[in-house]
């Protein structure tokens, strides 16, 4: 498979989850391809941690923007979440990395209120 077609089968979905406004994660973006990989940097480059499923992004992709997660996918953004609970990113390294992260990336940071 070649660099281009392998770039074009990368998903990646950012969710923000706001307690007082949703009563579920959102989803705020959503891309494949350059699109998925620039989600990607953008969330790293933010200190924003990113999980890798492929599965679970191809199924987030396929929902609209502003769209809450349904409740079918709960338990699997509860368990993201949960993994970032005990995420510390090492010293060395930029805050939010994690090797060859793509697919979901759940946003906790909301950038307005910074």
């Amino acid at each position: 498979m070649s660099e281009f077609d392998e770039l074009m089968r990368q998903r990646a979905v950012a969710l923000k989850y706001n307690p007082e406004k949703n009563g579920a994660p959102v989803i705020v973006a959503s891309g494949m391809g350059y699109m998925a990989e620039r989600i990607t940097e953008t969330a790293m480059k933010a200190g924003v941690p990113v999980y890798e499923d492929d599965s679970l992004a191809t199924l987030l992709t396929q929902l609209k923007l502003g769209a809450e997660i349904p409740t079918e996918l709960y338990q699997a953004i509860v368990d993201i979440y949960i993994y970032f609970l005990g995420y510390v990113p090492e010293p060395d390294s930029p805050a939010g990395a994690v090797p060859e992260a793509k697919g979901a990336v759940p946003d906790e940071a909301d950038p307005e209120e910074s």
